[in-house]
């Protein structure tokens, strides 16, 4: 799978983000902030207690935050998936940092009665106005603030403003792309055996994936990546794939798209038994190309494969049809690109087993041609949109088309695979996303299906 090289990235690092949020918007809702809190306890009754939920909106509920003199213990809740935690300037006081879905307790001693600012001190978020007031009171709790049905995700409500919905688009838009553990969809290298056998070792385990940044799920996968390793052959390539079942639950493997015996089908209780957790089972056929296809499970589907279980298997590669090359487009495409779509499981709506701010962006210079396999695994369709330039469908599930058809948006079903060939054309971050809207923006901004090709000269 082609990836981005270093003077890609350095590409994505000059260039003016800002520019990609007026490109990226297709419908935004915002987010407020306020709501207030009464403080629990009494005198006599132990340390006060307060929760505060924190947003990726960027924004704490309550915003107004009461306590008693003699201190209190604070819940600090992060509801999003970005990390959140809250800093008392005045007091030289910071709490541990909350990862996206957690929770902790942080206890504040006993302090002197006033009013105090807090913030979130990760970056970008104070400017984003994720602020608030502590009070300090010696009549202890009885809360205050800002009204309490109040909610920071209503784009009705009272405090809700403009500046704040572009703080937050800008916020999460400048994150990408953000940086997050694990890479999947690699070209994987065989071992060849004595009798030329081109042979790929999978083991299939469960480990953490982190989705988006500091959101970590548990994936379902072969050789710990989301997607699995990418395995290209040829025709004639005689290929034996070994699984390892380390899972908790009986696995079988099909190659879905592929030609192969039936016996090697991977559909157990038909075509074989079903590996048990601990066991070892091979695959073995002969390539007989094109093709674009998927390895997945047959085997409790519906959970190993939403989870995170696919990876591209490509046989040959997709010629570039004759009425292109007259158009000028060149035999041989600049670039590669395997992009699998997901939206169901612990991975969720995803662009190769991340979300936006973590999906790749793609680069080209003008001139050049990229070949995108859309390889769909999730449970509903997706009409893939790229701004600009205009591709041509030139395969359907690995099958050459007589005749090239151009679209700017292609719907890609569940088990579908659409080749699309696209031409750098105009310079400028052109974005890159599922139709469904829901699928591409939430009330905190871009989110999930997104990404960005980047046309240079």
């Amino acid at each position: 799978m082609a990836g981005m090289s270093k003077d890609d990235r350095s590409i994505v690092s000059w260039f003016a983000f800002v520019a990609a949020i007026a490109a990226l918007v297709v419908a935004i809702v915002g987010v407020g902030d306020s709501g207030s809190s009464e403080s629990a306890g009494g005198a006599g009754a132990g340390p006060a207690a307060v929760t505060v939920t924190m947003y990726d909106n960027l924004s704490f509920l309550p915003a107004t935050v009461t306590i008693p003199t003699s201190g209190a213990v604070i819940t600090l809740i992060n509801d999003g998936s970005q990390a959140h935690n809250m800093e008392i300037k005045s007091l030289g006081l910071t709490s541990p940092v909350v990862q996206g879905g957690q929770t902790i307790e942080w206890t504040l001693e006993p302090l002197a009665a006033g009013a105090y600012d807090f913030i979130c001190p990760q970056p970008g978020h104070e400017a984003g106005g994720m602020v608030g007031t502590l009070v300090v009171s010696d009549a202890g709790g009885g809360g205050g603030g800002e009204s309490a049905g109040e909610d920071p995700h209503d784009v009705n409500s009272p405090a809700f403003s403009n500046a704040q919905m572009d703080a937050i688009m800008l916020n999460v838009a400048q994150q990408f792309p953000a940086v997050t553990e694990g890479k999947g969809g690699e070209l994987m290298e065989p071992t060849i055996l004595d009798d030329g056998t081109k042979e790929y070792t999978l083991e299939a385990k469960i480990v953490k994936w982190e989705v988006e940044p500091g959101k970590f799920v548990d994936a379902w996968t072969y050789n710990g990546v989301v997607p699995s390793p990418t395995i290209q052959v040829y025709t004639g390539d005689k290929v034996r794939i070994v699984v390892i079942n380390n899972l908790p639950m009986s696995h079988s493997m099909h190659m879905h798209g592929v030609r192969v015996p039936n016996v090697m089908d991977g559909v157990d209780p038909f075509t074989e038994r079903p590996a048990v957790p601990g066991e070892t089972r091979a695959y073995e056929f002969t390539a007989i190309g094109p093709a674009v296809g998927i390895y997945h499970p047959h085997h409790a589907a519906d959970i190993q494969i939403p989870n995170g279980m696919f990876g591209a298997l490509l046989i040959d590669t997709i010629p570039t049809p004759q009425k292109l090359i007259d158009k000028g487009y060149p035999a041989t495409p600049s670039k590669t690109v395997n992009m699998v779509l997901n939206d169901a499981g612990t991975i969720g709506l995803s662009l190769n087993g991340k979300s936006f701010p973590a999906t790749e962006p793609y680069t080209l210079r003008v001139g050049e041609t990229m070949l995108v396999h859309y390889l769909n695994e999730g449970l509903t369709a997706h009409p893939m949109h790229l701004h600009q330039p205009t591709g041509w469908i030139i395969a359907k599930d690995g099958v050459p088309l007589d005749e090239p058809w151009p679209t700017d948006t292609v719907n890609v079903a569940p088990g579908e695979r659409y080749s699309v060939l696209y031409m750098g054309m105009d310079p400028g971050v052109w974005a890159w996303h599922c139709h469904i809207l829901t699928h591409a923006e939430t009330p905190e901004g871009l989110k999930y299906m997104v990404t960005a090709l980047i046309v240079t000269r």
